[in-house]
């Protein structure tokens, strides 16, 4: 909550009314989360949770009640005494929007503070500039706002999962080499104007972490890892329930890991052939210093993305009749193409070195595999494990995503309800 400001301090008589209003705010606001956390209960049992008196509970309840925050969930008969009116946080004291803006799809989501989800879009991202892309996004969110029966300045708070690293500084987003102009300056300044309400940038595969260890494989896990394979490739790390952003807000961007000596040479970007040249799993060498932006030359992205599967497909001979993308890779695999299969056992054995290498550095629990690669999980898990098991005695275990294409956009829902819990509570509750 908002600390008080110095003129709240000036005289003694000041000070016993603020620290009276605090001390029944404080009380509050722990009632609020045991009903948040524990769902609906009686006065009596909120008084045993939280150690305060039963006329303290009555007295938080009915302001909280007044205020919007709380509201009647029914009745419960004891085995003894009377029958208790159970509370419960009202979810509809406030709302979030999460946005996932991709290549392909922008995803777009209201949710409620108890974060279920109220009304949801997802739409083609057909935007060839930022510009493009920003409008699209403030559509959207203004359709799936209505759809929710909301006005826009009932989003109390809006966060935005993107590729790339966001700038708090100048307000960009840089390295989203895959979203052409995204990283323009005035972009996100200008999505949060049209908007009317607080919004944050995050970056995609950070998000997706978030929603993993919230609602998805992640649950319970003391340090675990995202790894986002799809278009680009990515990583999340939440450690204790914390995201770890590093100094600049690109922990985690492995993508820009360069390939050195592991390679038979020729161009960096291209994916050795399975079982061809300096053997299957092998890696390209770094040759030159990429640019902001664009394609990542000899780095990790080149080696380990959806664009890479569908290079060794071709390069193993799979020549189909229409477009070559990494589902029909997969699905070929998944039919037993040999071309296919080898391909993606390339994938999961360049996966397998991904998470040896930051398995070294961190000592995960757990490693999820998502993105759009992630939905072939199972076509990889086996091959990963393995090799791993050759690679390293460091051994975490590694799980498909629960979540799938919702893991950015449920993060970015997670994160929302972060900010937006405590700062409707200050608003309804008339704290400074």
């Amino acid at each position: 909550m908002t600390e008080p400001s110095t003129e709240q301090h000036a005289a003694p008589g000041n000070d016993h009314r603020w620290n009276r209003r605090r001390l029944r705010s404080n009380n509050e606001w722990l009632l609020l989360e045991l009903l948040r956390t524990a769902g609906p209960t009686s006065r009596a049992q909120l008084a045993r949770d939280s150690g305060l008196s039963k006329p303290t509970v009555s007295t938080a309840l009915a302001a909280l009640e007044q205020a919007g925050l709380v509201r009647e969930a029914g009745t419960v008969a004891p085995d003894r005494g009377r029958i208790a009116v159970l509370y419960e946080a009202d979810p509809r004291a406030g709302h979030v929007l999460g946005v996932d803006i991709g290549r392909a799809w922008l995803r777009l989501a209201v949710a409620d503070l108890s974060g279920t989800v109220v009304a949801r879009t997802d739409v083609r991202n057909r935007g060839r500039s930022g510009g493009a892309v920003a409008r699209a996004v403030l559509q959207a969110a203004e359709e799936v706002t209505a759809q929710a029966g909301l006005r826009p300045e009932d989003v109390v708070e809006a966060v935005v999962g993107t590729p790339g690293v966001f700038d708090e500084r100048t307000d960009r987003v840089r390295y989203a080499g895959n979203l052409p102009g995204w990283g323009r300056s005035g972009l996100i300044a200008g999505m949060r104007q049209g908007l009317g309400t607080s919004l944050t940038v995050h970056n995609d595969a950070n998000l997706a972490a978030i929603g993993e260890y919230a609602v998805g494989a992640g649950v319970g896990s003391r340090l675990f890892l995202y790894i986002l394979i799809g278009t680009g490739l990515g990583m999340g790390v939440v450690a204790d329930g914390e995201l770890f952003r590093g100094a600049h807000g690109a922990a985690g961007e492995i993508g820009f890991l360069p390939l050195l000596g592991a390679g038979a040479g020729g161009d960096p970007a291209s994916v050795p052939a399975a079982g061809a040249g300096a053997g299957a799993g092998s890696l390209p060498v770094l040759t030159e210093q990429p640019q902001e932006g664009l394609p990542r030359r000899g780095m990790l992205e080149s080696a380990v993305s959806g664009d890479a599967v569908v290079r060794a497909a071709r390069e193993l001979g799979m020549a189909p009749s229409g477009p070559l993308t990494a589902k029909a890779v997969f699905d070929a695999a998944r039919s037993g193409t040999p071309a296919a299969v080898a391909a993606v056992r390339q994938e999961a054995q360049r996966l397998a070195h991904v998470v040896a290498a930051v398995s070294s550095v961190l000592d995960p629990d757990l490693v999820v595999l998502g993105g759009g690669l992630g939905h072939s999980a199972d076509l990889l898990l086996r091959d990963v494990e393995e090799t791993l098991h050759r690679l390293t005695p460091l051994r975490p275990r590694v799980a498909a995503s629960a979540l799938g294409d919702d893991a950015v956009l449920l993060g970015a829902i997670a994160t929302a309800l972060r900010t937006a819990r405590p700062l409707i509570f200050d608003r309804r509750t008339g704290e400074p």
